[in-house]
């Protein structure tokens, strides 16, 4: 036992050595601006909730905050600058669920999601919009899946692109209710709109927020919401699950993150400082006008969120044969 406590008492200052710089670093943080990276362009959700959220989190960590857009390959172009970032807190980045479904979707990863990444934090939730062009002959949920299935492959949906957050809401709506409906992909969720209004496609998923206004102007018809409740934005509007499709769940997810290997005291600083804006009442009325949910979340919970979702996906896609592009 003496020999024990002595080898401690020995080490003691050589840990004291090690550590005394990342404490020291975490107090100093940030002595710079920070980079926050959206993996898209400027104009979507992720790049929509980043804005929402920065003026403040940078206010309540006492520095700078800017964005970077940096889009391409389905997001993994900008992930990967914050993998592969100095692990010093001063580059970080916000992705979408995509985060948990694109290593099924794509053959080659640039990174490693689960080792190369430091969980922030949950930002918040989303949710997307069966919507139908004025001419589809269905007025509700039930009444879609009874006419596709009298049909296989002759209606379609759109798309903002293949491996999307549109696309895979309806791959999960095809798989949950059993029917065959055709993707038509497009380069980008605003195109695809615009054709389902023209009945160039028959149904689409977007984002709630994008589709508002379409439906609130009388252009699309929203047949049911994807998430787990009813929106406050579109309160008449059902979710799929009470419309007809009880096992039907899907909400897109944002995630701020850091690179592997960022000091623990510096992510914890990061993290307090987002739930700490996110609490802010500016911030949330905010983020719920434009039909974001918030969701404040420990480091801890976001990387579990994550590890829980991606086999799911990893199923889903390999179930549906989806790639990516």
């Amino acid at each position: 036992m003496q020999r024990r406590s002595l080898t401690t008492f020995l080490l003691l200052p050589a840990l004291a050595a090690v550590c005394l710089p990342f404490a020291v670093h975490a107090q100093a943080f940030p002595e710079r601006p920070i980079k926050l990276i959206v993996p898209y362009a400027p104009g979507g959700s992720a790049d929509i909730a980043a804005r929402l959220v920065t003026a403040e989190w940078a206010k309540a960590l006492g520095g700078d905050m800017f964005i970077e857009n940096r889009a391409g390959a389905g997001g993994n172009l900008g992930v990967d600058v914050v993998a592969k970032a100095p692990a010093d807190g001063y580059t970080i980045g916000l992705q979408t669920v995509s985060l948990a479904i694109n290593p099924a979707l794509f053959a080659r990863m640039p990174f490693d999601t689960r080792k190369d990444l430091a969980p922030i934090g949950m930002v918040a939730s989303s949710q997307h919009v069966l919507v139908v062009n004025n001419g589809f002959p269905a007025r509700n949920v039930a009444e879609l899946i009874a006419k596709v299935k009298t049909s296989p492959g002759k209606y379609s949906y759109g798309s903002a692109g293949a491996g999307s957050t549109f696309h895979m809401a309806a791959e999960l709506f095809k798989a949950t209710a059993g029917v065959s409906i055709l993707h038509v992909p497009y380069r980008g969720g605003g195109p695809a709109l615009v054709d389902t209004i023209a009945g160039q496609v028959d149904m689409s998923f977007p984002v709630l927020s994008a589709a508002l206004p379409q439906v609130e102007g009388g252009k699309l018809r929203a047949l049911g919401v994807t998430g787990g409740k009813r929106s406050s934005l579109m309160p008449d509007v059902p979710t799929i699950a009470e419309a007809g499709l009880p096992n039907y769940l899907f909400e897109t997810w944002f995630m701020a993150f850091a690179p592997a290997g960022t000091p623990p005291a510096v992510v914890e600083k990061l993290n307090a400082a987002l739930n700490k804006a996110m609490a802010t009442p500016a911030v949330r009325d905010r983020m719920v006008k434009e039909g974001f949910d918030p969701t404040p979340s420990t480091p801890a919970a976001a990387r579990a969120k994550l590890e829980q979702e991606m086999p799911v996906w990893a199923k889903l896609v390999k179930e549906r044969g989806i790639t990516g592009e």
